[in-house]
């Protein structure tokens, strides 16, 4: 058995040889293969659900890696694998396919006089992409491929369509975004980025259920969307007769709970904000956050730093990554810097007497193109001068892990003022990589004062921004029952998930990503 199966081990991973020729259209092999699914349906049963597998080709492959050919053969391993053909060679009385399941690849190798009457006649007119049951013994050819020979072979699922072309894999990015199962099932590395993706979620949830904090869940749907300025979907509740929000963050929901007494919680959510799409967001997208009771923001980025770097050295079994051509690394403490700190440092041109001058800002806003057309002095404050300086020209330069302190009030709407200089506040934004990973701060626990900024919100919603909060009674209300001096913080889980897995794209981490409409093709 062995000596026949190394002669033809050489044709491992070719092409299969079968009618889905370039020259065939989509159509006539769509119709082809129906045809043979009519004709299975004649003696048997098309779509069986009987089989039971005993082992995944990826744990068979990591099982028996180091056994040699002569110590397979003597052990006599019976396995029972399911997956799809992936790949096969059809030459006479025996053949070579690959099968790929959830776990990877493993070879198998099919003999007619070693299968039941007309089971290898009828595999001959199974397709690339077909779903099969195969049970067998493991061995392993003269070229050292883990292999299994089929004693039993049945035809689980038939592929009516054909898999996209085999050498190439699949490569257009529209195809792969919007027919995920396609990009899954033909790139591995695809796979690979979901599979880390899984594990990023299980650790943060083991780090903090470690720390004592609770899992929670909050509201999807929202009478007052509120937590962060962003623009809210809007929904309608029929029984209710009432618009709802999808949320825009879980945080005046959390906070609430800290109010009631679970001191360190933490939800793992969707959010979903009307806003634009790009290489950095999607409108529907996952987020950590957490918000623990008696600590403040530098809790927080101690806290933070200490996560990332497990999170790192545990996912990728090294403290320093590479993130499109560039080398980041979680082993030194991250830098710190404040907003203005940051604003001087990568802005040479500027200094801090400058920052306070509103024509010296408006100045160099529109030298740099930053004003939104020729009223930038007239309609902006300082603050969000200030603020739109540092994004267009700090932001993108931050590519270790550094957090940005002291935003200013106007634009922290919950976050706490700090004692010294109550034009700023207590708040961080971590950067790696010129992206925003985190937001986080030192919470506002005085009512009066969360009040008096919610209103001033509904000023900027009614003169027409539309990403302001509403004003939130009931929060109001909570906050006067008493929370606690608080420290919360938001992880974006796609962004964290891009710089693991080196995508340039938040499409590539999120499995469906949201896309302009196709056309559709008529069936």
């Amino acid at each position: 058995m062995l000596t026949e199966a190394a002669s033809l081990s050489n044709h491992i991973n070719q092409t299969s040889q079968t009618a889905d020729t370039a020259e065939i259209s989509l159509s006539e092999l769509i119709r082809n293969r129906r045809e043979k699914l009519q004709q299975i349906q004649q003696t048997q049963q098309a779509f069986p659900n009987d089989f039971r597998r005993t082992h995944l080709a990826g744990d068979l492959q990591k099982i028996y890696q180091d056994l040699d050919k002569p110590l397979l053969e003597q052990k006599k391993i019976h396995v029972r694998v399911a997956g799809r053909i992936m790949l096969r060679r059809i030459m006479g009385k025996a053949s070579f396919f690959t099968l790929q399941d959830m776990s990877g690849r493993i070879q198998m190798y099919a003999r007619k006089n070693q299968l039941a009457a007309g089971v290898y006649e009828q595999f001959m007119h199974w397709d690339l992409g077909d779903i099969v049951g195969v049970e067998g013994i493991l061995f392993r050819t003269h070229t050292g491929e883990l292999t299994v020979e089929a004693k039993t072979l049945r035809l689980l699922t038939k592929s009516l369509r054909p898999l996209p072309e085999k050498h190439k894999g699949l490569q257009d990015k529209e195809i792969c975004y919007r027919q995920r199962y396609l990009d899954l099932m033909v790139n591995s590395e695809t796979r690979q980025v979901f599979q880390i993706r899984s594990q990023v979620v299980q650790h943060i949830r083991r780090f903090f259920s470690d720390k004592g904090f609770i899992e929670v869940e909050t509201p999807m749907m929202q009478l007052i969307p509120g937590g962060a300025n962003a623009r809210p979907f809007v929904t309608h509740h029929n029984a209710l007769n009432q618009d709802m929000y999808l949320r825009i963050a879980p945080e005046l929901y959390l906070k609430r709970l800290i109010v009631g007494g679970m001191e360190q919680v933490f939800e793992i959510n969707r959010n979903f904000r009307n806003e634009g799409l790009s290489t950095k967001h999607n409108p529907e997208f996952t987020m950590l956050e957490f918000y623990q009771a008696y600590a403040d923001y530098h809790d927080l980025m101690a806290l933070t730093e200490a996560l990332l770097s497990d999170l790192v050295q545990s996912v990728k079994g090294a403290a320093e990554i590479r993130y499109q051509q560039k080398s980041i690394n979680f082993s030194k403490p991250f830098t710190r810097l404040t907003l203005q700190e940051a604003i001087i440092e990568y802005n040479q041109e500027l200094n801090t007497a400058m920052l306070q001058d509103q024509n010296a800002l408006c100045a160099f806003a529109r030298a740099h193109g930053i004003n939104h057309g020729s009223d930038v002095a007239e309609n902006w404050s300082r603050a969000r001068i200030q603020l739109e300086i540092f994004e267009k020209t700090v932001e993108a330069q931050l590519q270790q892990p550094t957090f940005i302190t002291e935003y200013p009030a106007e634009v922290s709407p919950l976050a706490r003022k700090n004692d010294r200089n109550p034009e700023v506040t207590d708040r961080f934004e971590l950067f790696i990589a010129g992206k925003e990973i985190a937001n986080g701060f030192s919470e506002l626990n005085d009512a009066d004062d969360q009040a008096q900024r919610f209103r001033a919100q509904v000023v900027a919603k009614q003169a027409g921004d539309q990403e302001a909060m509403h004003y939130d009674a009931d929060y109001i209300e909570a906050l006067e029952y008493g929370m606690p001096p608080t420290a919360g913080e938001g992880i974006g889980i796609d962004r964290l998930v891009m710089l693991l897995t080196d995508a340039a794209s938040i499409k590539d981490v999120i499995l469906f990503p949201h896309m302009r409409p196709s056309v559709t093709k008529a069936r």
